[in-house]
């Protein structure tokens, strides 16, 4: 494989960035150092990096706290009572829902369980939960856990709906198949935005369509699509959906999570493990003995919002909405696209691409194994570490490399095919 062809590459993405028009929020954003140069950051699937502004919105929570004590509730620069307020509107463009319909709240896992409780209500006849096969080891834990809370068997109720096409991936066709053949077993369809392993997205629309049809409720697990693709939850109807925010929302290690109840649901009468901060707003401080739900999502709160958590959300939904998701996801499309144009050009020997080919049925992630088996993907995989160039591993043989609109480069895509190239000799 001749350097002038990656010379080409190289030429083609400094055009890319040149022209593009969110380059700026790069500097942004702090990114890592790799000797005097910086890495190739290409995990924001797995923990986005650090926005420069997180440092000064955390002392800000700080020092109010130290000037004020608890009257920074009500009197501080930004006031603690009100907190999760001030991400609301920002969260709720970025997922395409309306205001009331979205909460930042505990998380991913913890949101999913408070959902279930709601929305997982089995009889006899509807017992069931259908996931994906292989599904985030968190989710498959939660739900094997709530079927047993509930005195069911996995074994019976639990539906596994397991790869059908060639390359790993699960079509509309059997997702329809199962919900046709025992959508009256199935009291809950829980799926995700994005396959975590493989990098698919799914039509909510159409899978909330089909489940509700056969009198399911749907629910989505949106760790991997939040901050990723476009999202219209609200018109796409599902009952809830849960996500985290450390990944593609850049709100930092075990950062607060989001969720979503749709608002036909706002006024819902449903069981909930219910908490003080979730009662009626214009009550709650009467604690008086009857629980009372704010309507909307703010009525499944536990607690009263965590603010050094919220603070980096905040300053992340800032970015969001001054670069707008529109955006952003074409900027993805193209920086995902040259990826894999320079992969299957260079490196098709070497590297074969379990993600779909469609940038409708993907976001920023492609899954790659490695020509040889798990021990050769390993060696690229720290190989790669090794020169500055950060991606994760997912066993038991792929390399997840996502580059992310908001702060990558096209100009670090070559580099990247250059460096695979320098491992194989």
């Amino acid at each position: 494989m001749s350097g002038g062809g990656l010379d080409a590459w190289r030429e083609r993405a400094r055009a890319l960035d040149a022209a593009d028009p969110l380059a700026s929020f790069r500097g942004e954003f702090h990114v890592p150092p790799h000797g005097d140069a910086e890495q190739l950051y290409f995990c924001g699937n797995s923990l986005g990096l650090q926005p420069r502004a997180v440092r000064g919105a955390l002392l800000d929570e700080l020092d109010d706290w130290a000037r004020l004590g608890v009257e920074a509730h009500f009197h501080g620069k930004h006031p603690w009572m009100p907190y999760h307020g001030f991400v609301r509107d920002s969260l709720a463009a970025l997922v395409g829902a309306e205001p009331g319909e979205v909460v930042a709240m505990n998380s991913l896992s913890a949101n999913l369980h408070l959902m279930m409780v709601s929305f997982f209500r089995p009889t006899p006849q509807r017992h069931a939960i259908l996931i994906e096969a292989g599904a985030f080891p968190s989710d498959r834990y939660a739900v094997e856990s709530q079927l047993r809370f509930h005195g069911l068997d996995p074994a019976r109720s639990l539906i596994e709906l397991a790869p059908d096409a060639d390359d790993g991936t699960i079509s509309m066709h059997a997702i329809e198949q199962v919900l046709a053949s025992r959508g009256s077993e199935i009291a809950l369809v829980l799926w995700p935005g994005v396959q975590y392993r493989s990098g698919q997205d799914f039509d909510l629309a159409a899978i909330t369509r089909l489940a509700h049809a056969q009198g399911c409720l749907v629910g989505f697990d949106l760790a991997h699509a939040a901050g990723n693709l476009a999202l219209t939850l609200h018109d796409d109807g599902a009952d809830f959906a849960v996500w985290c925010s450390y990944k593609y929302l850049n709100a930092g290690p075990g950062a607060v999570a989001g969720c979503f109840v749709h608002a036909r649901h706002a006024h819902s009468d449903r069981p909930r493990f219910a908490g003080w901060w979730g009662h009626d707003q214009a009550s709650r401080f009467r604690m008086g003995p009857e629980f009372v739900p704010t309507p909307g999502a703010d009525g499944w709160q536990l607690s009263n919002p965590p603010i050094l958590a919220l603070a980096p959300l905040r300053v992340s939904l800032a970015l969001f909405q001054r670069a707008g998701m529109a955006g952003l996801r074409a900027k993805s499309v193209q920086l995902t696209g040259l990826l894999e144009a320079i992969l299957r050009e260079r490196l098709a020997d070497a590297l074969s691409i379990l993600t779909p080919a469609n940038p409708a049925a993907r976001g920023c992630q492609l899954s790659l194994r490695v020509a040889g088996g798990r021990e050769r993907g390993r060696s690229l995989f720290e190989f790669l570490a090794t020169r500055g160039i950060i991606g994760d591993w997912r066993e038991p043989d792929v390399i997840r490399i996502s580059p992310t609109p908001l702060y990558n480069r096209f100009a670090e895509l070559p580099e990247f095919a250059a460096a695979v190239d320098a491992w194989r000799g």
